[in-house]
């Protein structure tokens, strides 16, 4: 065990936010702390590293061991580049690389007597050299600085010229580059692409030490995490096994408690009756009885409800207007930023129904794309058509269209004054905003909290069309649940750039990978666009490398070809194995109707007298409707199978 928490106590005010909190980690173990918005991650992880006193208990380090910390937001600043910055973590072996260049200098010029002395200096300094894994600092600082996303180019940007996303990352190479014994991460995922998402999870499992997570990327958490705690209504509780086991365990766990409490208020119910029929009877035996009773209930440990989940909340999508079913014709699109090409000559078909997300690395161009779409962006050549009765209804992070003015609850009123007081507050605190808080100021608001507004009003924009750029920001589990379902349930059509694994997974029907200026199509979900992916770097590995050839525009452009291809060709012999069936349920309906109205005839044959008086005709006609039934039975099995 290398940290213990006991009996951790922690309030605001008359608010708990952490009660009796005990737990423990052990050496190398990989733990996330979940729970919703304002639940108290944060500040469970400040209590474990001091920056916050707990009210009561305490928290053990094993003797020795070392702690480091990434906060959410993160403010440096300084001359320094990325790399300076990132490479002032191993100032310790710098200086002694060079006392070991300072030696070697005074070696070339001492005499006899002094040599001897050096080089035992020089054989200690390289010892320790070696120790600290001199020789491959420099590597591990690239690793890490180009496993967060930055390019070759990026290496000589000042720190301070960053954006907030930018420096967290940088500050997250620095704790890893420091390996402590303990690393908390608070929100590592937040900045990362899915690409540097991946780099990380790799790097945290074969982390040699222990790390605690705050995370709402439940992909992320699958992959790394053995053990979960979890904090609900000030209340702390661990979990053995990574998110989904997590879940599926709360998800038993609450429907015993919940059952607990039914069937105690039964009992409870049912005593409360016999004692007012015992009271009924007036007599001093039966009031006795009754008394007794009531001294039972009174001593009964009663169970308390349990607190309903926002998952329950049913949030809906609904469109004014159903477009044709083109609802996005792109032909030979292209885009640059001087010397920053995006992407060339993009072909692409949106039909109705789709949900597609758009991954690749930051600064790709998925943003951009979307803006080109919504018109905010000019492509440099290339059409942009949309079909008949389009309504297009965006959501753009970075330029949220709320009146600052306004509180939260007359900027939905207003923009939809249809809506009635419930369905105002239902859409609201299914985005976390509930009691009084739907009646705070829009300028009073965080990034994340304006984020979740503009959520809300466009799910109740009814548009036919919805274009979501990192919808997902901002929100805990139980709200990312809630949009999965109201999303999984749209009728219309879909377009989304995020980098949240699990919930691409849960929605797209279908992924577009932006990578080396090219769109390459998955007809999936994200499980099976790794899958496709993998399988195809897989079959060209022997023939092409591509690390090696990774500056090469032709074999890039080659491998998107062949990916799209693949997926292309997987693509139409689905779509001609669906016609097939279409064309064979039409044949066989047209043969079923042909013979029904067949057998129709001779029933109205074997009415009249001038047939059934005809022995001859009459064994004919039936022999036939014999016939005619074979052939009907075999057929409607035929369509069954099909149908199904």
């Amino acid at each position: 065990m290398i940290l213990s928490c006991n009996n951790l106590k922690k309030s605001f005010g008359s608010t708990d936010i952490i009660l009796d909190a005990s737990f423990h980690i052990e050496d190398r173990e990989k733990v996330a702390v979940v729970g919703i918005n304002g639940a108290g991650k944060s500040t469970l992880l400040k209590m474990i590293i001091g920056e916050l006193s707990a009210d009561s208990g305490n928290v053990i380090l094993s003797k020795g061991k070392t702690i480091g910390y990434l906060s959410q937001h993160q403010d440096l600043n300084g001359d320094f580049t990325i790399y300076e910055e990132i490479l002032s973590v191993k100032q310790h072996i710098i200086n002694l690389e060079s006392q070991i260049r300072e030696t070697e200098q005074l070696m070339k010029t001492a005499s006899d007597e002094q040599l001897d002395n050096l080089l035992k200096d020089y054989s200690n300094l390289n010892h320790k050299f070696e120790m600290l894994d001199g020789y491959a600092y420099k590597s591990m600082v690239t690793g890490i600085i180009k496993g967060l996303g930055f390019t070759n180019e990026e290496f000589s940007k000042p720190v301070k010229t960053l954006s907030g996303g930018q420096k967290t990352r940088v500050a997250l190479g620095k704790l890893l580059l420091t390996a402590p014994d303990i690393i908390l991460l608070d929100e590592p995922t937040n900045h990362l692409d899915i690409n540097s998402v991946a780099w990380l999870e790799t790097f945290l499992l074969n982390y040699a030490g222990s790390v605690i997570i705050v995370a709402h990327d439940r992909y992320f958490l699958d992959k790394v995490v053995s053990k979960v705690i979890e904090i609900e209504n000030a209340k702390v509780m661990t979990y053995i096994g990574n998110y989904t086991a997590y879940s599926e365990k709360k998800a038993m766990l609450r429907a015993a408690i919940l059952n607990q409490y039914i069937n105690q208020q039964q009992e409870i119910k049912h005593h409360e009756e016999v004692i007012t029929k015992l009271r009924s009877f007036n007599r001093e035996k039966s009031i006795k009885r009754a008394e007794s009773r009531e001294k039972m209930l009174s001593k009964m440990d009663k169970a308390d409800k349990p607190i309903e989940l926002n998952a329950s909340m049913n949030i809906t999508l609904e469109t004014n207007t159903i477009s044709g079913n083109d609802v996005l014709t792109i032909r030979s699109l292209s885009k640059s930023f001087e010397n920053n090409h995006l992407f060339f000559n993009a072909d692409i078909d949106i039909k109705r129904g789709e949900r597609i997300a758009i991954v690749g690395g930051n600064g790709t161009g998925k943003t951009t794309f979307l803006k080109m779409i919504t018109k905010t962006v000019t492509p440099d050549s290339g059409d942009i058509i949309l079909g008949t009765n389009v309504n297009i209804g965006y959501y753009d992070q970075e330029h949220q269209v709320l009146n600052s003015n306004k509180t939260l609850f007359d900027e939905l009123q207003d923009t939809y004054p249809s809506l009635n007081n419930t369905k105002i507050r239902n859409i609201l605190a299914a985005f976390l905003f509930t009691g009084d808080d739907v009646f705070k100021h829009i300028k009073d608001l965080s990034g994340g909290e304006r984020g979740r507004v503009s959520l809300a009003k466009l799910i109740l924009s009814k548009a036919n069309f919805l274009i979501l750029d990192e919808p997902t920001n901002h929100l805990d589990i139980t709200s990312k649940e809630i949009l999965e379902n109201a999303l999984n349930n749209y009728t219309g059509t879909i377009l989304y750039v995020s980098h949240d694994r699990y919930f691409i997974n849960k929605t797209a029907t279908r992924i577009l990978d932006l990578t080396q200026n090219n769109f390459v199509n998955y007809i999936g979900n994200y499980d099976y666009f790794t899958q496709k992916k993998a399988e195809f770097i897989g079959q060209t590995s022997d023939s092409l490398d591509i690390n090696n050839n990774i500056n090469s525009n032709q074999n890039i452009n080659s491998i998107n070809s062949d990916l799209s291809k693949l997926d292309w060709k997987s693509h139409k012999e689905e779509q001609a194995k669906q016609r097939k069936r279409k064309n064979d349920l039409t044949k066989i309906e047209l043969e079923i109707e042909k013979l029904e109205n067949k057998n129709l005839d001779i029933d109205e044959m074997l009415a009249r007298e001038d047939i059934f008086s005809n022995v001859s005709k009459l064994i004919e006609l039936n022999t036939q409707k014999n016939n005619i039934s074979k052939q009907l039975s075999k057929l409607y099995e035929e369509w069954e199978e099909l149908a199904q």
